[in-house]
Protein backbone atom coordinates (compact mmCIF):
# COMPACT_ATOMS: atom_id res chain seq x y z
CA UNK A 1 0.00 0.00 0.00
CA UNK A 2 1.48 3.58 -1.15
CA UNK A 3 2.38 5.98 2.15
CA UNK A 4 -0.59 7.89 2.60
CA UNK A 5 0.06 11.76 1.63
CA UNK A 6 -2.82 13.50 3.38
CA UNK A 7 -5.20 12.98 5.93
CA UNK A 8 -7.40 11.21 3.99
CA UNK A 9 -5.66 8.69 2.94
CA UNK A 10 -4.12 7.96 6.50
CA UNK A 11 -7.81 7.38 7.21
CA UNK A 12 -8.30 4.77 4.72
CA UNK A 13 -4.82 3.37 5.49
CA UNK A 14 -5.84 2.63 9.27
CA UNK A 15 -9.21 1.84 7.88
CA UNK A 16 -7.42 -1.08 5.69
CA UNK A 17 -5.15 -2.17 8.18
CA UNK A 18 -7.36 -2.12 11.28
CA UNK A 19 -7.63 -5.91 11.64
CA UNK A 20 -3.96 -6.37 11.56
CA UNK A 21 -3.44 -3.67 14.41
CA UNK A 22 -3.29 -4.94 18.30
CA UNK A 23 -5.50 -3.85 20.50
CA UNK A 24 -3.29 -0.82 21.82
CA UNK A 25 -2.59 0.29 17.94
CA UNK A 26 -5.62 1.11 17.11
CA UNK A 27 -6.37 3.05 20.89
CA UNK A 28 -3.47 5.03 19.02
CA UNK A 29 -5.24 5.16 15.67
CA UNK A 30 -8.42 5.97 17.54
CA UNK A 31 -7.00 9.11 19.11
CA UNK A 32 -5.50 10.17 15.86
CA UNK A 33 -8.27 10.32 13.69
CA UNK A 34 -10.22 11.74 16.58
CA UNK A 35 -7.85 14.95 17.89
CA UNK A 36 -5.72 15.86 14.45
CA UNK A 37 -4.89 19.31 16.15
CA UNK A 38 -3.41 17.34 18.90
CA UNK A 39 -1.80 14.88 16.99
CA UNK A 40 0.06 18.23 14.94
CA UNK A 41 0.65 20.67 17.94
CA UNK A 42 2.03 18.13 20.74
CA UNK A 43 5.49 16.13 21.25
CA UNK A 44 4.42 12.43 21.17
CA UNK A 45 5.36 11.94 24.93
CA UNK A 46 2.68 14.35 25.22
CA UNK A 47 0.67 13.27 23.53
CA UNK A 48 0.82 10.03 25.65
CA UNK A 49 0.34 12.00 29.04
CA UNK A 50 -2.89 13.22 26.92
CA UNK A 51 -4.35 10.34 25.51
CA UNK A 52 -3.20 7.84 28.78
CA UNK A 53 -1.39 5.38 26.04
CA UNK A 54 1.96 4.94 25.99
CA UNK A 55 4.49 6.90 23.30
CA UNK A 56 5.79 4.34 21.87
CA UNK A 57 1.97 2.86 20.26
CA UNK A 58 2.11 6.12 18.60
CA UNK A 59 5.56 5.09 17.15
CA UNK A 60 5.04 1.87 16.36
CA UNK A 61 1.40 2.84 14.85
CA UNK A 62 3.66 5.21 12.81
CA UNK A 63 5.56 2.17 11.40
CA UNK A 64 3.41 -0.42 10.77
CA UNK A 65 1.74 2.60 8.26
CA UNK A 66 4.77 2.50 6.12
CA UNK A 67 6.46 6.11 8.01
CA UNK A 68 10.14 5.65 9.45
CA UNK A 69 8.83 7.51 12.57
CA UNK A 70 6.10 9.42 14.59
CA UNK A 71 7.83 12.86 13.02
CA UNK A 72 6.96 11.66 9.42
CA UNK A 73 3.17 10.79 10.31
CA UNK A 74 2.53 13.89 12.08
CA UNK A 75 4.08 16.37 9.30
CA UNK A 76 0.51 14.95 7.73
CA UNK A 77 -1.35 16.60 10.66
CA UNK A 78 1.38 19.61 10.61
CA UNK A 79 0.38 20.30 7.04
CA UNK A 80 -3.69 21.91 7.74
CA UNK A 81 -1.69 24.42 10.05
CA UNK A 82 1.09 25.89 7.98
CA UNK A 83 -1.40 28.79 6.30
CA UNK A 84 -2.59 29.51 10.27
CA UNK A 85 0.41 30.05 12.40
CA UNK A 86 -1.26 31.99 14.59
CA UNK A 87 -1.75 30.15 18.24
CA UNK A 88 -4.05 33.02 19.68
CA UNK A 89 -6.09 32.75 16.81
CA UNK A 90 -8.98 30.25 16.82
CA UNK A 91 -9.54 27.38 14.40
CA UNK A 92 -12.65 25.90 12.72
CA UNK A 93 -11.60 22.44 12.01
CA UNK A 94 -13.84 21.02 8.77
CA UNK A 95 -12.85 17.99 6.20
CA UNK A 96 -9.47 17.93 4.97
CA UNK A 97 -8.25 21.20 7.24
CA UNK A 98 -8.57 23.83 9.15
CA UNK A 99 -10.17 27.87 8.77
CA UNK A 100 -8.33 30.59 10.98
CA UNK A 101 -10.46 32.65 13.03
CA UNK A 102 -9.02 35.96 13.27
CA UNK A 103 -11.03 37.56 15.91
CA UNK A 104 -13.48 35.06 17.85
CA UNK A 105 -15.45 37.95 19.33
CA UNK A 106 -16.17 39.39 16.14
CA UNK A 107 -20.03 37.50 15.53
CA UNK A 108 -20.05 38.46 11.47
CA UNK A 109 -16.33 36.71 11.01
CA UNK A 110 -17.57 33.63 13.03
CA UNK A 111 -20.67 33.50 10.56
CA UNK A 112 -18.41 33.87 7.52
CA UNK A 113 -15.90 31.29 9.04
CA UNK A 114 -18.40 28.96 9.81
CA UNK A 115 -20.30 29.23 6.80
CA UNK A 116 -17.48 28.49 4.34
CA UNK A 117 -16.10 25.67 6.42
CA UNK A 118 -19.95 24.07 6.22
CA UNK A 119 -19.35 24.89 2.14
CA UNK A 120 -15.60 22.57 2.82
CA UNK A 121 -17.40 19.92 4.40
CA UNK A 122 -20.52 19.90 2.00
CA UNK A 123 -18.24 19.63 -1.32
CA UNK A 124 -17.05 16.55 -0.16
CA UNK A 125 -19.69 15.49 0.14
CA UNK A 126 -20.80 16.09 -3.00
CA UNK A 127 -17.49 14.46 -4.45
CA UNK A 128 -19.51 11.43 -3.87
CA UNK A 129 -17.22 9.58 -2.15
CA UNK A 130 -20.08 7.85 -0.04
CA UNK A 131 -22.49 7.29 -2.35
CA UNK A 132 -21.58 3.00 -2.35
CA UNK A 133 -22.38 3.47 0.84
CA UNK A 134 -25.51 5.62 0.78
CA UNK A 135 -26.86 3.41 -2.06
CA UNK A 136 -26.28 0.18 0.49
CA UNK A 137 -27.91 1.63 3.45
CA UNK A 138 -31.09 2.47 1.09
CA UNK A 139 -30.76 -0.76 -0.11
CA UNK A 140 -30.89 -1.95 4.42
CA UNK A 141 -33.81 0.27 4.10
CA UNK A 142 -36.23 -1.37 1.58
CA UNK A 143 -35.48 -4.64 3.25
CA UNK A 144 -36.16 -3.87 6.60
CA UNK A 145 -39.88 -4.39 8.38
CA UNK A 146 -39.47 -1.85 10.42
CA UNK A 147 -36.49 1.04 10.68
CA UNK A 148 -35.48 2.39 14.15
CA UNK A 149 -33.26 5.48 14.25
CA UNK A 150 -31.13 6.17 17.14
CA UNK A 151 -29.11 9.64 18.21
CA UNK A 152 -28.63 11.01 21.30
CA UNK A 153 -27.22 14.36 22.62
CA UNK A 154 -26.06 16.72 19.22
CA UNK A 155 -26.87 13.89 17.07
CA UNK A 156 -30.67 13.93 18.15
CA UNK A 157 -32.09 16.78 16.25
CA UNK A 158 -30.31 14.45 12.84
CA UNK A 159 -32.02 11.48 14.30
CA UNK A 160 -35.66 12.75 14.73
CA UNK A 161 -35.45 14.27 11.35
CA UNK A 162 -34.05 11.44 9.39
CA UNK A 163 -37.55 9.30 11.09
CA UNK A 164 -39.29 12.03 10.23
CA UNK A 165 -38.32 11.83 6.70
CA UNK A 166 -37.93 8.19 6.31
CA UNK A 167 -41.90 8.04 7.71
CA UNK A 168 -42.83 10.64 5.27
CA UNK A 169 -42.02 8.68 2.27
CA UNK A 170 -43.82 5.67 3.90
CA UNK A 171 -41.37 3.82 5.52
CA UNK A 172 -42.15 2.48 9.13
CA UNK A 173 -40.09 4.45 11.36
CA UNK A 174 -39.93 4.59 14.90
CA UNK A 175 -37.31 6.85 17.10
CA UNK A 176 -35.96 5.95 19.84
CA UNK A 177 -35.75 8.92 21.95
CA UNK A 178 -34.54 6.79 25.68
CA UNK A 179 -37.87 8.96 27.06
CA UNK A 180 -38.36 8.24 30.81
CA UNK A 181 -35.05 5.85 31.03
CA UNK A 182 -37.34 3.59 28.59
CA UNK A 183 -34.07 2.82 25.83
CA UNK A 184 -33.56 -0.86 26.58
CA UNK A 185 -36.89 -1.57 25.97
CA UNK A 186 -37.24 0.59 23.24
CA UNK A 187 -34.07 -1.14 21.70
CA UNK A 188 -35.01 -4.89 22.69
CA UNK A 189 -38.17 -4.02 20.55
CA UNK A 190 -35.84 -4.12 17.15
CA UNK A 191 -36.35 -7.29 15.69
CA UNK A 192 -33.80 -9.62 13.49
CA UNK A 193 -35.40 -8.63 9.94
CA UNK A 194 -35.89 -4.63 10.95
CA UNK A 195 -33.01 -1.80 10.43
CA UNK A 196 -31.18 0.37 13.16
CA UNK A 197 -29.80 3.46 12.05
CA UNK A 198 -27.23 5.23 14.26
CA UNK A 199 -26.05 8.50 14.35
CA UNK A 200 -22.78 9.65 16.72
CA UNK A 201 -19.77 11.83 16.77
CA UNK A 202 -16.92 12.24 19.38
CA UNK A 203 -17.45 11.93 22.14
CA UNK A 204 -19.99 9.22 21.09
CA UNK A 205 -23.05 9.44 23.73
CA UNK A 206 -22.54 6.18 25.40
CA UNK A 207 -26.54 5.15 25.60
CA UNK A 208 -26.19 5.07 21.25
CA UNK A 209 -22.85 2.70 21.55
CA UNK A 210 -24.96 0.41 24.13
CA UNK A 211 -28.29 0.21 21.76
CA UNK A 212 -26.25 -0.65 18.60
CA UNK A 213 -24.39 -3.75 20.71
CA UNK A 214 -27.40 -4.99 22.07
CA UNK A 215 -28.76 -4.69 18.36
CA UNK A 216 -26.23 -6.49 16.86
CA UNK A 217 -26.35 -9.62 20.01
CA UNK A 218 -29.47 -9.90 18.61
CA UNK A 219 -28.89 -9.76 14.38
CA UNK A 220 -30.02 -6.44 13.77
CA UNK A 221 -28.44 -4.85 10.73
CA UNK A 222 -26.89 -2.13 11.69
CA UNK A 223 -26.23 1.68 9.47
CA UNK A 224 -24.03 4.09 11.47
CA UNK A 225 -23.40 7.76 10.16
CA UNK A 226 -20.52 8.87 12.15
CA UNK A 227 -17.09 10.39 11.36
CA UNK A 228 -15.23 7.21 10.96
CA UNK A 229 -15.25 3.57 10.32
CA UNK A 230 -12.91 3.20 13.62
CA UNK A 231 -15.74 4.64 15.82
CA UNK A 232 -17.19 2.74 18.39
CA UNK A 233 -20.65 2.35 16.40
CA UNK A 234 -18.39 2.26 12.78
CA UNK A 235 -16.62 -0.85 14.37
CA UNK A 236 -20.23 -2.45 14.79
CA UNK A 237 -21.99 -2.08 11.37
CA UNK A 238 -22.86 -3.48 8.53
CA UNK A 239 -22.56 0.28 6.15
CA UNK A 240 -20.85 3.09 7.54
CA UNK A 241 -21.83 7.02 6.15
CA UNK A 242 -18.65 8.68 7.01
CA UNK A 243 -19.10 12.45 7.91
CA UNK A 244 -17.45 15.19 8.88
CA UNK A 245 -18.93 18.78 9.84
CA UNK A 246 -17.31 21.59 10.91
CA UNK A 247 -16.49 22.55 14.54
CA UNK A 248 -15.63 25.50 16.49
CA UNK A 249 -14.58 25.15 19.69
CA UNK A 250 -16.23 22.46 20.82
CA UNK A 251 -19.83 23.66 18.70
CA UNK A 252 -20.10 21.34 15.99
CA UNK A 253 -22.19 21.91 12.76
CA UNK A 254 -24.90 19.46 11.46
CA UNK A 255 -25.11 20.46 8.01
CA UNK A 256 -23.70 17.65 5.89
CA UNK A 257 -25.25 15.63 8.41
CA UNK A 258 -28.82 16.64 7.44
CA UNK A 259 -27.77 16.50 4.12
CA UNK A 260 -26.79 12.46 4.42
CA UNK A 261 -30.47 12.20 6.23
CA UNK A 262 -32.18 13.86 3.18
CA UNK A 263 -29.98 11.92 0.78
CA UNK A 264 -31.56 8.77 2.20
CA UNK A 265 -35.36 9.86 2.99
CA UNK A 266 -35.59 11.22 -1.24
CA UNK A 267 -33.20 8.52 -2.52
CA UNK A 268 -35.52 5.78 -0.95
CA UNK A 269 -38.34 7.78 -1.88
CA UNK A 270 -37.79 7.55 -5.68
CA UNK A 271 -36.25 4.27 -5.69
CA UNK A 272 -39.09 2.80 -4.51
CA UNK A 273 -41.76 5.07 -6.49
CA UNK A 274 -39.91 4.67 -10.03
CA UNK A 275 -40.88 1.03 -9.57
CA UNK A 276 -44.98 2.27 -9.58
CA UNK A 277 -45.92 2.86 -12.92
CA UNK A 278 -48.27 5.32 -11.32
CA UNK A 279 -45.63 7.39 -9.73
CA UNK A 280 -46.18 11.26 -10.38
CA UNK A 281 -43.93 14.23 -9.56
CA UNK A 282 -47.33 15.42 -7.62
CA UNK A 283 -46.63 13.50 -5.05
CA UNK A 284 -43.84 15.17 -3.79
CA UNK A 285 -45.53 18.45 -2.83
CA UNK A 286 -47.19 16.77 0.58
CA UNK A 287 -44.00 15.58 1.82
CA UNK A 288 -43.28 18.75 3.53
CA UNK A 289 -39.79 17.30 4.48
Amino acid sequence: MALPETLAELRDCIAAQHEQLTGRLRDAARYLIDNPHEIALNTVAELGKRSSIAPAAYIRLAQALGFAGFKDLQRLFRAPLQQAADTQSERIRHYGGETLLEDPSDVGAILREFSQANIVSLEHLAEGGEQANIEAAIAHLQLARTTFVIGMRRAFPVAAYLSYALSRVGRRTVHISGAGGTLPEQVSAIADDDLLIAVSFPPYAHDTVEACRQARQAGVTLVAITDSVLSPIGQMADTVIEVNDAELLGFRSLTASFCIAQTLAMGLAFSEWQSDSTFNHDRLKDIDC
